[in-house]
């Protein structure tokens, strides 16, 4: 079956299986920074955003992203400098495992609740695991990258 929709602000398409999860159609057409972390939605390193909500890609079968814009860590950090300079800066990332999911959903809580306090930064974040970092440069990352807006 044929997939259409707007990835990172391009018209994208694509021959899929029915059964294919985002996070592969992704993978495979070369937007390589959306990792799968565990395979069942809970760590969050396959954070992508479809029409403008994240979305644990690797539980989200790809059909139902037709006809939506789909944003992964590529076009985000090329769509929006403060995004990656706020991580880089706080060193809110170490191994890179969790860093996409990370990034993106930070961009989402921007959207969401740009006003955000740590409690609800490190509420919005916690479907984002980490085992590097004890999540202190994460939440200052995304403090950061708020206060920019």
């Amino acid at each position: 079956m044929k997939l259409s929709m707007t990835l990172n602000g391009e018209p994208f398409a694509a021959e899929i299986g029915s059964d294919a999860m985002l996070v592969d159609v992704l993978r495979l057409n070369q937007f390589t920074g959306t990792k799968e972390g565990c395979g069942v939605g809970v760590c969050g390193a396959c954070t992508v955003l479809v029409n403008n909500g994240p979305v644990s890609s690797c539980i989200y079968l790809a059909v139902m992203a037709e006809g939506a814009e789909v944003w992964t860590v590529e076009g985000l950090t090329s769509k929006d400098s403060d995004l990656l300079n706020a991580f880089v800066e706080k060193e809110g990332m170490q191994c890179g495992i969790c860093t996409p999911g990370q990034v993106v959903s930070c961009y989402a809580l921007g959207i969401e609740n740009p006003s955000a306090n740590e409690e609800e930064i490190r509420e919005f974040m916690a479907g984002n695991l980490c085992r590097c970092t004890g999540y202190v440069t994460i939440t200052e990352s995304v403090r950061t990258y708020l206060d920019s807006k």
